[in-house]
């Protein structure tokens, strides 16, 4: 099954005999100004989201608080769960998650829905701008779920396994070039990246309209960094959230990978470990 679903094609599966449990998953990575207020994803959902559509707060219920584990550290399961069956998800009914068009926040709830062994949730293409339909205000109740989280139905690093494939396989940093060099760190302790990780920008693997790739340019793309068919793959990124949408764009190439979901704000915070910067892995 696709990862991903078009607009059209959530569309048709809303109008159909089993439409699927739609999850508005808008968040950003923001660092306010002192007189801008945080962005508040519940408001924007709120204003206008695709009809039946729920909120999903990542901060809040697909993470737990940060902290030594990271700043978006794995969820506890028992309130994962929880907040999934509140929001309607039951493991025999097709999920669809979305945010504002980035991608990453939706993808993030893709990875954790996949990793607890739920067995069809996708991620729309280009998230609520490429939603052509009717937008509501209303905020639905839904019946409630009955998804239990089972984990283990996809791969996960820590910090000593992600150590471990940059050497016997490919660990790809998902965060921006100049983050991994270390030539800006505006969030984490240190800038660099871990020794023989190889980087490759998740920002590369959309086109202008903020959609994947195809699938033929997703492959050529991550053959050339090593991440070719057969190959034991890893991502990780700033937090664990771009990284979820690099691991989607490797399952639209039809490779999968594993998540360190610490990444490198949990690897940053210890300053044993080491630190490569500049261009090459090492």
């Amino acid at each position: 099954m696709n990862a991903i679903i078009s607009a059209s094609e959530l569309a048709r599966a809303a109008a159909g005999g089993n439409p699927p449990v739609l999850l508005d998953i808008r968040w950003q990575l923001s660092m306010p100004k002192a007189d801008e207020p945080p962005f508040d994803g519940r408001a924007t959902y709120e204003a206008g989201h695709i009809p039946g559509a729920v909120y999903v707060d990542l901060d809040r219920e697909l993470a737990s608080a940060p902290g030594a584990r990271g700043r978006h550290p794995l969820p506890d399961l028992a309130d994962f769960g929880a907040a999934m069956r509140r929001a309607g998800v039951s493991s025999g009914t097709p999920v669809v998650v979305y945010d504002g068009g980035l991608g990453w926040a939706a993808a993030r709830a893709w990875w954790l829905l996949s990793w607890t062994g739920h067995p069809d949730v996708r991620v729309l293409d280009g998230g609520l701008p490429a939603w052509e339909g009717p937008l509501e205000t209303s905020v639905p109740t839904p019946a409630e779920g009955d998804f239990e989280p089972a984990p283990g139905a996809t791969a996960l690093l820590d910090a000593d396994g992600a150590a471990a494939l940059a050497r016997s396989g490919v660990l790809l940093d998902a965060r921006a070039g100049e983050r991994y060099r270390g030539e800006v760190e505006p969030i984490d302790p240190v800038g660099g990246h871990i020794p023989g990780a190889v980087s490759a920008p998740t920002n590369d693997n959309v086109g202008a309209d903020g959609r994947f790739l195809p699938a033929e340019e997703l492959q050529s793309r991550f053959k050339k960094v090593g991440a070719a068919e057969g190959a034991e793959v890893g991502v990780y990124c700033g937090s664990g959230v771009s990284a979820a949408h690099e691991v989607l764009a490797l399952a639209v190439a039809g490779i999968p990978a594993a998540l360190y979901v610490g990444s490198w704000s949990e690897w940053s915070s210890d300053p044993s470990r080491p630190v490569a910067v500049g261009p090459d892995p090492q």
